[in-house]
């Protein structure tokens, strides 16, 4: 199940380029602050563009209102926190040889997409088209044990904060926007299907 690759992704060298702290990987507090909030880099950076989008438009309909801005910065932050604060506690539970508790993987499940599709929205990494995908990939993880299926979205959240638009705001490189996208829907996805199959575990034993 590849575990150990999973639970040792995170280097403090990435943690300290996303500023978030997570308790398995964050390692330097001091020095993370130092590193800046790539999440918050990344929004000043569509907000930036945004803005240079829409020089041809009213005054009042520019979007350059600061305090939004902050909020939205602030919100991009929080869900990149929580994002990978529900990928530390779902690799715990992975490494512990114990009964899953399918209540936590519920919640869990439900917050990361939540969070994830607000990403989507906040990050403008929305798909091209909006049709969901979501019964090809609950037919994918047929016959998969649930902890696997936790790997695998651990694997997927990796994949998505280690892109260079996140870990560098303002990286230019359109297959790496693509790759992001499709992560990030790939995310939202996975944690919906791994969801309602833990809500069928919860209500069988009741």
């Amino acid at each position: 199940m590849e575990l150990q690759k999973t639970k040792n992704i995170f280097r403090p060298r990435h943690m300290m380029m996303i500023a978030i702290g997570c308790m398995i990987v964050f390692a330097a507090p001091t020095a993370a602050q130092t590193a800046g909030d790539p999440a918050k880099a990344q929004m000043q950076e569509m907000n930036r563009r945004e803005m240079q989008l829409n020089n041809g438009i009213g005054e009042k309909d520019r979007p350059n209102d600061p305090k939004r801005s902050q909020a939205m910065m602030d919100q991009v932050s929080e869900d990149f926190q929580r994002i990978l604060t529900r990928h530390n506690e779902l690799v715990r539970a992975i490494a512990v040889n114990q009964s899953l508790n399918y209540q936590f993987i519920s919640d869990a499940m439900s917050e990361i997409k939540k969070r994830s599709t607000r990403l989507q929205s906040s990050l403008k990494l929305q798909k091209p088209e909006t049709t969901t995908e979501n019964s090809k990939t609950e037919s994918a993880l047929i016959g998969m044990e649930t902890k696997d299926e936790m790997v695998l979205l651990c694997k997927q959240i990796e994949s998505f904060v280690k892109n260079p638009i996140i870990e560098k705001p303002g990286t230019v490189d359109a297959q790496a926007l693509d790759k992001a996208r499709n992560d990030l829907q790939r995310i939202v996805e996975l944690s919906d299907v791994i969801r309602k199959q833990a809500d069928k575990q919860i209500r069988s034993v009741k």
